[in-house]
């Protein structure tokens, strides 16, 4: 059966993914947002216009995404804070397993002895993942990954799309 190549190369050279994820890579958290823009600059309604076209609207969403990026990534890590907030059996089953991981590895290979038992580090490793899997599959992650791709497309998108350019931008680039 022959492999089907999908030319990603060709997807995502027309939104420039290279490139912006390489100055995401390359920024440390500190200086990501130390680049937040005002929130009356964010949210400025003076600035929301429908776009013309197809066109304009690329272009609004080419400037704004470079613009705003660090405000885009502190509004999807609002949403994500949200998400597990009102799916509180996937944030249980989230710490959880980092406690219980925290624990087996403060035990240092040695084997937890209680009064009445003892259980080896390979015991508690499966009695974490026995618990810990079937919760997960129940707190639903997959709806929840679903969610937060759609809302934190749709907001940031429709935030990108609908603002407007500063005025002395438009100008600057029909001047070149």
């Amino acid at each position: 059966m022959a492999r089907i190549q999908i030319p990603l190369d060709a997807l995502t050279s027309r939104l420039n993914l290279g490139s912006r994820l390489e100055g995401v890579r390359s920024q440390s958290l500190s200086t990501r947002f130390a680049n937040l823009k005002p929130i009356s600059e964010f949210l400025n309604l003076s600035r929301l216009s429908k776009p013309a076209g197809f066109g304009e609207v690329q272009s609004r969403v080419n400037y704004n995404l470079g613009y705003f990026s660090s405000n885009y990534v502190a509004v999807a890590i609002m949403l994500l804070i949200y998400s597990l907030l009102t799916n509180l059996t996937l944030l249980f089953d989230i710490i959880f397993v980092a406690v219980g991981l925290f624990g087996i590895k403060k035990l240092d290979g040695r084997d937890l002895e209680l009064g009445f038992a003892r259980a080896t580090t390979s015991q508690l490793y499966t009695g974490l993942f026995v618990i810990a899997v079937p919760l997960f599959i129940w707190a639903n992650p997959i709806g929840s990954a679903l969610w937060l791709v759609g809302a934190t497309g749709v907001s940031i998108l429709g935030h990108a799309s609908f603002m407007d350019k500063p005025i002395d931008t438009a100008f600057s680039e029909e001047a070149v």
